[in-house]
């Protein structure tokens, strides 16, 4: 969740003309990933939750294309984006441990 608020701060200093559409995109993308995390561990099964778990790493790798996106497209610098994009490696390490570790319990 501190991903998110990160990401929204961030936003905040983008053209508003991108308000429709990339940070649009952006914010989705963020917010999908403890969402998935948190519906996939409501559920009954490992099985549900690896699901909900590949949904959220779906999600990271989709917001690192929109970070990287942003400065390609000179929105930010490199420099601006890269608390981002370590906890985002984080969070997708942490991740697919965590999926890996649910299915040798099945």
């Amino acid at each position: 969740m501190n991903l998110v608020s990160d990401v929204y701060n961030m936003c905040a200093d983008l053209p508003n003309d991108e308000k429709y559409g990339l940070i649009s995109q952006i914010k989705r993308a963020a917010v999908s990933i403890p969402t998935n995390i948190a519906e996939g561990a409501g559920r009954n099964s490992n099985k549900e939750f690896i699901h909900f778990l590949s949904i959220a790493n779906g999600s990271s790798y989709e917001l690192e294309t929109q970070l990287l996106l942003l400065t390609e497209l000179k929105f930010l610098k490199d420099k601006d984006i890269n608390n981002i994009l370590n906890q985002l490696v984080e969070i997708q390490k942490m991740n697919y441990s965590f999926q890996k570790s649910l299915t040798s319990q099945n």
